[in-house]
């Protein structure tokens, strides 16, 4: 299975942010939205990631305030991203390896969409799930042995 089957299935709803935007401000539209991550984009260009891990460095470093700072201040300035070709097992590796819950999923310096551990553990459990009901289906369907002749 390739990212490019979980972009299909999680639809192609994005949020961004330009690295100006106040801090507090992205925080609401994560609320709001109900969504753990925002792409930080400038002149078109993907230039980093804000997620809910930066945003509560922020608050313990800030005595639980968000400050009056910039998205730019905070975000993670070199996100790590796949392509839609990327293999979800390569995906998976990547996240357990780097603590990353969410990539950006790039063609060339196109945005194409962010996946999430979410998405990656959804997408994994259904194509078990199919399997598994396939290979049921196939022992069900299992020609049956004739007797031995004696």
């Amino acid at each position: 299975m390739k990212v490019s089957e979980i972009l299909q299935v999680k639809g192609n709803i994005l949020y961004t942010v330009t690295p100006e935007t106040l801090l507090a401000d992205a925080v609401n539209t994560m609320s709001d939205k109900d969504i753990g991550s925002l792409v930080v984009m400038e002149y078109g260009d993907l230039v980093g990631m804000l997620t809910f891990r930066e945003v509560i460095k922020v608050l313990h470093s800030n005595g639980g305030g968000l400050g009056a700072g910039t998205v730019r201040k905070h975000m993670d300035d070199s996100p790590i991203t796949v392509t839609p070709d990327t293999e979800v097992n390569e995906v998976r590796r990547m996240m357990l390896e780097k603590h990353a819950r969410y990539l950006p999923v790039m063609n060339a310096k196109t945005l194409l969409g962010v996946i999430s551990f979410y998405d990656v553990a959804r997408a994994v459990l259904e194509a078990q799930s199919f399997e598994n009901r396939m290979l049921k289906a196939y022992i069900r369907d299992w020609p049956a042995e004739q007797a031995a002749e004696d």
